[in-house]
């Protein structure tokens, strides 16, 4: 039996055998409902919808169902339609390291085998059992992501999801060690996807269905594995042809932190803002300021922010569609500054023709603040700072400094009623069971919630 390398294994030797306490369980369990939430709103957006239209989807037939919807598709196709959903509005959790992302882009993989499992094999999982593959899932992405920059090699984060995906599938299929390192040799050895939808001039949709792609990819390659018997011991250290030597070059992937629970414990959670989470603190600092001037007043606006911040979210000229919008810093602000507040809708073709928008993104200056970098990478801190200056005609100035966002584990108490809120707000007009999927919000004893109960009123 082939040796793996030491990356693969310590993933598998985590998956196969972690545990989390239930403290960590309860924090997940909030994650949980929060991506539920941001699927069902996701569900109100027509270009969404066109997704879960798509003719091979609509014309197949399974028993696994689609969040929201009364779909029933084959395991795959629930998974990607599931992580798209999550996804699409850019409002579930994220992570921000060397790389960034959104954990919970996994449980779409979560929810739709442990549909299937039970349908096609009698397997069942309790609640705990799924909040305990999230934190697994949340941990082998977020501690890849601390250490290692794929978006400097061009590389999108999904390859992470994908990593992670395949890693709980395998979990939850009783896959060996043996099978899991399989599993996860053909997860890294599988094409992965460009940065290029999320930068200037080629940004687009994709971003919104990328996650949901690569966790499908997570789930087909499991079943794969199971069938071919085929693996890839050195798929990461081979030369010339390995992960590292076509992808990495001079800054091989590493992961030399211990796998537990930190990631989940120190989730950050999009409450009020569906927005780049670089520009989470600059969106509540302007929002701090809408009311203290008008629009002509106005001389100049001065954002500063971590290196992140400039890299992945400054930008200057046209933007010419929803995804470039919600990725801009300077359009954030400006918004928000208007408007006084940021939701789902503030990204959309019909309200991008305000022209004072693009007047004030003009007489914006975007900068790197080295202590918010400095603060941004401190593993104990993990802050995310901003600060907007608006200076006026008349010669005063206003600022705003943000540091921590609703969200952080610093103000986790008290984002606990906005997310509480947000997720009953994104039942409304789903023609679901409001009542129990409310109630089952409210439960603090995990024991006492149902997982199938769950899934049988979160689909149609």
């Amino acid at each position: 039996m082939s040796k793996f390398d030491p990356l693969i294994q310590k993933i598998t030797d985590f998956a196969q055998s972690f545990e989390a306490n239930d403290n960590t369980l309860k924090e997940a369990k909030t994650c949980f409902f929060d991506s539920i939430a941001c699927a069902f709103l996701a569900l109100e957006h027509e270009k969404v919808q066109n997704f879960c239209s798509l003719p091979y989807i609509a014309d197949s037939s399974g028993s696994v169902g689609v969040i929201g919807t009364d779909i029933k598709t084959n395991v795959v196709d629930a998974t990607f339609l599931n992580g798209t959903l999550i996804r699409w509005l850019d409002f579930n959790d994220t992570w921000l390291a060397k790389e960034w992302g959104h954990p919970s882009d996994n449980l779409s993989v979560i929810l739709a085998l442990a549909d299937y499992l039970k349908v096609k094999k009698n397997k069942t999982f309790s609640f705990k059992e799924i909040l305990n593959l999230m934190v697994i899932a949340h941990e082998i992405q977020g501690t890849l992501a601390i250490e290692n920059s794929f978006n400097k090699k061009g590389l999108d984060h999904v390859v992470l999801v994908k990593i992670a995906s395949a890693a709980v599938a395998s979990k939850m299929l009783d896959h060996n060690h043996q099978q899991m390192n399989a599993v996860i040799s053909n997860a890294l050895v599988d094409g992965q996807s460009l940065r290029t939808y999320r930068h200037f001039p080629n940004t687009g949709a994709r971003k919104s269905w990328a996650a949901g792609d690569a966790s499908a990819r997570g789930v087909k390659l499991a079943f794969i594995t199971e069938v071919s018997n085929e693996n890839y011991p050195t798929a990461v250290s081979a030369e010339t042809w390995g992960f590292d030597a076509v992808l990495m070059g001079k800054d091989p992937v590493k992961l030399s932190r211990s796998l537990e629970s930190y990631v989940m414990d120190n989730i950050l959670y999009k409450v009020n803002f569906p927005a780049e989470f670089h520009a989470q603190t600059a969106a509540e600092a302007a929002i701090k300021l809408h009311s203290k001037f008008s629009f002509d007043e106005i001389l100049n606006i001065e954002i500063q922010t971590q290196e992140p911040g400039v890299r992945i979210i400054s930008k200057k000229g046209p933007l010419t569609n929803y995804a470039d919008r919600d990725h801009c810093i300077e359009y954030i602000v400006a918004w928000c500054l208007l408007h006084g507040g940021l939701d789902a809708n503030s990204y959309t073709d019909e309200a991008a023709t305000d022209s004072r928008i693009d007047k004030l993104r003009d007489v914006t200056l975007t900068s790197e603040n080295k202590a918010y970098t400095e603060r941004y990478y401190d593993l104990d801190e993990r802050a995310i700072p901003n600060k907007v200056i608006v200076t006026l005609k008349n010669g005063d100035i206003f600022e705003e400094e943000v540091i921590y966002p609703l969200g952080h584990r610093e103000r986790r108490d008290e984002s606990k009623p906005f997310l509480k809120d947000k997720f009953k707000n994104s039942l409304n007009n789903t023609g679901l069971d409001t009542v129990f999927l409310s109630k089952a919000y409210e439960i603090e004893d995990l024991d006492r919630v149902e997982i199938y109960d769950i899934l049988t009123k979160i689909y149609k």
